[in-house]
């Protein structure tokens, strides 16, 4: 697309313009009229509004019309679809159809300031100026901080309107907005062109002071501009009105000045007897002040006069060569006119100097559906962090301005824009900015309205929070579990426990439906946990797993969830006789309706851990049940006493299993070599070499070098609570990131290495038989979590 475009980011300030504009619309005789459909905040219609493509019978649409119509109403974000459907209403000329298209088109892309500007030219063609006029009202209320589209605003008023005064304003409007962009100088080109050809040199004169104020691209070109004008015009036609009455009010303080310091004279001098004072009866006594104050009047009206004259002797020769440069270096003057503009060329530039780096790396300051690239959206970043710490309030906001249309399909902007002017203390500009984003430029990002029912109800807005939960549901997202999870933690933190349970249960109804719900196991887990700890429900959180467990007999993580939850809620017999009761069920190959369990690797894992959680806390018969019932379900597989081996990393404490989390991971196993027998055990010996280090902490999706490499985790859905195999409270959390199918609960497992106790379902070479006469590891090593030293 490649058009530069943007937006208004305070919606009052939209207002603000159509009321500028009146005396243009009212010049226009009136007849521009506010556009019907302004339910999106811009001036334009969008499929939102229920707008839908409405022609005459004589303007029937064509069969690629009505395709490409369709097309669009079943994605109305589909750009490309767009521009062909502008395109084929183009080649119709009808005004209508391309009015329709466009309405259409520019409420869903408001930013495309391009487009904007082929809609009004093809009013200027195929319409009338009142209607192009309109156009380009609703555009400079749609993307009110685009240079570009003010300065072809500016430009159609030059050319078309016939009240300089009404141009004027048009420019004044659009450098009130955008007279600040860096790049603004194509809109203040225009501006000293249009007074140029007035030929009102005091208006350029002050233009040039209005830009030398700001740190623009061009700004060494304006001042070696503005230094040729000021050396090539008489003073008296650079001055504006206020300047010359500034500079008579300076002279009438410094006539008055002197009039006091010759009274004051006077009356020393009568004093000391060098005149004679007037009597009463001699006349009055201010006589001989008014003498002198005359005295000086008189003089200083022969020098003003002097330099009017000569003033208007150069203008006229001005008038006659314009280019013959006024002989006036020596002019007192003059120097300090152009001192005074020197401090601000100097002052914008050294801000200049500190932000060229910044503005430089905007490869793309236009709005484009495309993304932007990973550098350009850091330096946004790192350009906003510069300019909210030095800038100041009125920097900043307009630094905003600009981001927010290269960056307006990113909610993280929008995000911080609000957060930064409600720290400003600027609530009405944050609720704009909010307003806009939700219902603009990123109305269908689910983020963003999680932060709108978030920001709002911390101003509380307590029903808006809940209208935006509730579009969220029914709209965009439906079946999106944090949107539930978060609604119900809302309700609970209103005091409205039964909504915060209504809302879970709806959700759960909902993924129910479902014939593949990847979200209702965590949402089981998500929702016991809030009635257990928030709540602080028992009987009800464990009535919630077994109705979920018989629900989803098939979810090692909900299975690991309940086990865990009974762990951590009793004590003693209860606790083994209630855990046990539970991987009893769950290490069980069917159900009782005959149906299939877990899958074979899962339930052995399951059972494993509880033999050593049994070993530890239950008693002798406990543990017998528990080995006899592991030997029945997995008679092939390996025995447990092997599991008690720990390796030397292990023995020597949790700091050397800190310090190096990943040597499993890094070993490469040779071909087995004969046994050694240590203290009458059988160890196999390999050679192994390590691989790269890694240089920062790595997801535990480790890499198997072998097949007899696994790695053993415990809980994967409900590792918030902590981990079953410590058989305690939740422990510190490792500094690695744990990577697992539910990604949002921290793992609770400290990485440990232990020589493995038994191998998953593997192809028969994976594994080592073990000798006649004694028992062979295998050569491999695995991360092990269920350690209780």
């Amino acid at each position: 697309m490649g058009d530069q475009g943007d937006m208004a980011i305070v919606v009052p300030e939209a207002d603000v313009i159509m009321t500028e504009a009146a005396p243009v619309l009212e010049a226009l005789k009136d007849v521009v009229a506010e556009p019907e459909e302004l339910s999106n905040g811009n001036g334009v219609s969008s499929f939102d509004d229920e707008v839908q493509p409405i022609v005459d019978d004589e303007l029937a649409l064509t069969t690629e019309e009505e395709r490409l119509w369709g097309l669009v109403r079943d994605n109305a974000a589909d750009f490309n679809a767009w521009t062909e459907l502008i395109q084929e209403t183009e080649k119709s000329g009808s005004i209508v159809k391309i009015e329709k298209a466009y309405d259409v088109f520019l409420g869903e892309f408001p930013l495309c300031y391009g487009y904007w500007k082929k809609y009004a030219d093809h009013e200027t063609k195929l319409g009338s100026p009142e209607k192009t006029v309109d156009v380009y009202e609703r555009a400079v209320k749609s993307v009110t901080y685009s240079v570009d589209i003010w300065m072809h605003y500016c430009a159609y008023a030059m050319e078309k309107f016939d009240s300089p005064e009404n141009t004027r304003r048009i420019f004044e409007r659009g450098v009130s907005f955008v007279g600040t962009d860096y790049l603004s100088h194509l809109l203040w080109d225009k501006y000293i062109e249009f007074e140029y050809s007035q030929q009102d040199w005091s208006r350029v004169a002050r233009i040039y002071t209005r830009i030398l104020q700001i740190p623009l691209q061009h700004l060494d070109r304006y001042y070696t501009s503005f230094k040729q004008i000021a050396r090539s015009r008489p003073l008296a036609e650079l001055l504006t009105t206020e300047e010359i009455a500034a500079a008579a009010a300076a002279a009438a303080e410094l006539e008055a000045k002197a009039a006091a310091e010759a009274n004051v004279q006077v009356r020393e001098a009568a004093q000391a007897g060098d005149v004679t004072p007037l009597s009463d009866g001699d006349g009055d006594a201010s006589a001989v002040t008014e003498a002198v104050i005359e005295a000086v009047t008189e003089a200083v009206t022969e020098v003003v006069t002097e330099v009017v004259n000569e003033a208007k002797t150069e203008a006229a020769d001005g008038a006659d060569n314009p280019e013959k440069e006024v002989e006036c270096g020596d002019s007192k003057a003059l120097e300090e006119y152009l001192a005074v503009r020197e401090i601000f060329y100097k002052a914008a530039k050294e801000w200049d100097s500190k932000i060229r780096d910044f503005e430089i790396a905007i490869r793309r300051p236009y709005f484009h559906v495309k993304p932007l690239d990973e550098a350009q959206l850091g330096n946004w970043h790192r350009y906003l962090d510069f300019v909210e710490k030095e800038g100041g309030f009125e920097k900043t906001k307009k630094l905003y301005e600009r981001c927010l249309i290269a960056c307006a399909n990113y909610p993280e902007y929008w995000i911080r824009l609000v957060q930064r002017m409600d720290t400003e203390g600027q609530l009405e500009l944050a609720l704009d900015g909010l307003r806009g984003a939700t219902s603009i430029f990123v109305k269908r990002r689910p983020e963003i309205h999680l932060f709108a029912a978030r920001f709002k109800e911390q101003h509380g807005d307590v029903e808006g929070a809940r209208v935006a939960f509730e579009t969220l549901r029914n709209e965009l997202v439906p079946g999106l579990l944090e949107v539930y999870v978060k609604q119900a933690n809302f309700e609970h933190r209103q005091g409205n426990a039964e909504a915060a349970c209504a809302v879970l249960d709806a959700a759960l109804q909902s993924e129910k439906l479902k014939e593949e719900s990847r979200a209702l196991t965590v949402l089981y887990i998500q929702y016991a946990r809030f009635l257990d700890q928030v709540l602080r429900s028992e009987d009800k959180a464990r009535e919630l797993f077994t109705t979920a467990l018989d629900h989803l007999p098939t979810s090692k993580a909900l299975w690991e969830a309940a086990i865990y939850f009974e762990v951590s809620h009793t004590t003693g017999e209860e606790q083994v006789y209630r855990v046990d009761a539970l991987v009893e069920r769950a290490s069980a190959p069917l159900r009782p309706d005959g149906s299939p369990g877990l899958l074979l690797v899962d339930r052995e894992e399951i059972s494993n851990v509880y033999l050593e959680y049994v070993d530890l806390f239950g008693d002798f018969d406990a543990i017998k049940k528990a080995e006899a019932r592991h030997r029945q379900l997995f008679p092939s597989r390996k025995s447990l006493l092997d599991s008690k081996k720990r390796t030397s990393a292990e023995l020597a404490g949790p700091q050397a299993k800190i310090l190096k989390p990943y040597v499993v991971a890094a070993v490469t196993p040779s071909p087995v070599a004969a046994p050694v027998v240590i203290n009458g055990q059988a160890w196999t010996t390999t050679s192994f070499t390590p691989q790269t280090a890694y240089s920062q902490p790595q997801s535990q999706a480790w890499q198997q070098p072998a097949p007899q490499l696994q790695t053993q985790q415990w809980n994967h859905g409900y590792a918030s609570y902590g981990a079953y195999a410590t058989y305690a409270q939740p422990q510190p959390q490792p500094s690695v990131q744990q990577q697992s199918v539910y990604t949002t609960y921290a793992q609770a497992y400290q990485p440990q290495e232990v020589i493995q106790t038994y191998a998953q379902v593997q192809p028969a070479s994976s594994y080592v038989q073990p000798s006649p006469t004694a028992q062979v590891q295998p050569s491999g090593t695995t991360v092990y979590y269920g350690s209780y030293c």
